[in-house]
């Protein structure tokens, strides 16, 4: 009977010991995730020029079950108002465990709501990401539970942490035109900075189209170039590091649930879509200016059948 006693609060104590263990590990974690990200905010606090306004934002969970997320690139050089210099939807799928990217032409000729008829960009400066937001819900019937408006330097700082020798990239021709940098042809290695002039050229004959086809092949690689071991251990660093360059409705919880899922997989394939897709736009100008004129329905079904696969 003694025995049995004796054997129960053994058993007992060593499950004490156990939870114990499993505590202190979960608090070591939290701790040290905490630390790197607090490290990673002070490495490049102050070097962000990005407005800190918290935007009202009415955004909607994706009827697929993916959550999609509306990121601009600010094309504001200390103006208070500006237009969006790049318009894209990420989507994440928990369920599918799928990663899509949307880029869309910011001089496709659009409808946004109260403010007629003018080209998608302008929605920003009209009325910040909510009405950008409700601009694309109008014409494509695409739902946006989140908004990251991106400062591009932040970018460069990221590149340069994650990615300390550089990134991989087939660099298709001479680039130097109005991106303070000077890229030869080739396959190299590419810092932040001369990345970031990779994905911002545009000065040839394809121009905007140019530059989204670029943007979307530097995300696919970034992403093909992550290694899991080292970058899950980098990612509250990671964080901290583009977050002062970064104005989201995204909590650190969320961008550390989706990162974290992202970077354990051996899969992080990101899938594409450009719109306007090809045969669904023209070349026009209204009042003087040069628009995309585009076909809606024809877009608008192109999106839906890519968020729902």
């Amino acid at each position: 009977m003694r025995s049995d006693r004796y054997e129960k609060k053994k058993k007992k104590g060593k499950w004490k010991s156990v939870l114990l263990i499993l505590f202190l590990l979960i608090a070591g974690t939290l701790g040290y995730s905490y630390f790197q990200f607090k490290q990673g905010v002070s490495q490049t606090e102050g070097e962000a020029n990005i407005q800190t306004e918290e935007f009202e934002f009415n955004g909607e969970k994706d009827k697929y079950g993916g959550t999609n997320i509306l990121i601009l690139g600010s094309d504001a050089r200390g103006e208070e108002k500006s237009r969006a210099d790049t318009i894209m939807v990420a989507q994440y799928h928990p369920e599918k465990g799928t990663y899509k990217l949307i880029s869309f032409m910011r001089d496709m000729y659009v409808d946004i709501p109260g403010h007629g008829q003018n080209r998608i960009n302008s929605a920003l400066a009209y009325g910040g990401p909510e009405l950008l937001r409700q601009t694309l819900k109008e014409n494509f019937d695409i739902d946006i539970k989140y908004y990251s408006i991106v400062d591009f330097e932040g970018f460069v700082h990221l590149i340069d942490e994650a990615f300390p020798r550089g990134v991989e990239i087939d660099v298709e021709k001479r680039m130097s035109a109005n991106i303070g940098v000077t890229l030869e042809p080739g396959l190299q290695r590419l810092d932040g900075e001369h990345l970031l002039g990779y994905v911002r050229f545009r000065q040839d004959a394809v121009g905007d189209f140019g530059r989204v086809e670029r943007q979307q092949k530097v995300m696919k690689e970034v992403a093909s170039q992550f290694t899991s071991l080292q970058t899950i251990t980098k990612l509250p660093k990671l964080i901290g590091v583009v977050t002062p360059f970064v104005n989201t409705n995204m909590n650190t919880g969320d961008i550390l649930y989706i990162g974290k899922d992202f970077v354990s997989k051996d899969n992080r394939n990101v899938e594409t879509l450009r719109v306007p897709v090809d045969g669904t736009f023209e070349n026009e100008r209204i009042n003087g200016a040069a628009v995309l004129g585009i076909d809606k329905e024809a877009n608008k079904a192109a999106i839906h059948e890519f968020l729902s696969k």
